[in-house]
Parts: C-alpha cells; structure tokens; sequence
C-alpha cells in the first residue's frame, strides 16, 4: 500500500506525452535530468504519490510540484530546464594601453 499523503494533481497522458517521456527514459542522448524530469511524471500518472516519487528519484517534494506545475502548464516543453541568467563568460577586453605597458626582463 503506498504511504505519504494524496495528491491533488491527477495526471493524465495521451499516448503521444506517454511515448515521448518513456522514450526519454531509454535515450542516451538527452540530459539525465530530463529523463528524471520525464520519469516524475510517468510516475505521478501512474498514480504514485508525490511522497514516494520524491523518494525514488531522489528530490525534494517542492522540487517534485515545480516539475509537475510546469509540464502541467507547458506540457513536455516545460520540462526543459531554463537558465535563470546568462552562463556565457566573456573573455575580457584589454585595451592596447594595457598591452603597452609591459616590461620584458632578461
């Protein structure tokens, strides 16, 4: 019998959203925390509690309803993960008065 408290979120996938995230699951070649993203949902639609589901895939349950309230709200495409800021690092700029000032010493 499965333990933790009922959820409100009732999930249920068309067999298109079904394939696609058991596809994620066997794919070498996405992030693995994708097909975690996708494995949470398969699990909440069959019925898993949100207790549980945390536990087996190793998260938070806040982390478990953020995941949910975006697939619920964008679908599959949610479950992408966004950057909250820009990762790039620019190399920086040096002026060539910077670059004349250097001393060679032999």
């Amino acid at each position: 019998m499965p333990s933790g408290r009922k959820t409100s979120f009732t999930i249920y996938l068309t067999p298109a959203q079904r394939q696609t995230l058991l596809a994620w699951q066997r794919s070498t070649m996405i992030p693995a925390g994708l097909a975690r993203r996708g494995r949470i949902i398969l699990l909440l639609a069959d019925g898993m509690t949100i207790t549980d589901i945390a536990a087996a895939v190793g998260m938070s349950r806040q982390h478990i309803y953020k995941w949910v309230r975006r697939f619920v709200q964008q679908g599959a495409e949610g479950l992408q993960s966004r950057l909250q800021y820009d990762r790039r690092i620019h190399p920086r700029l040096l002026d060539m008065s910077d670059q004349n000032d250097v001393d060679i010493v032999f």
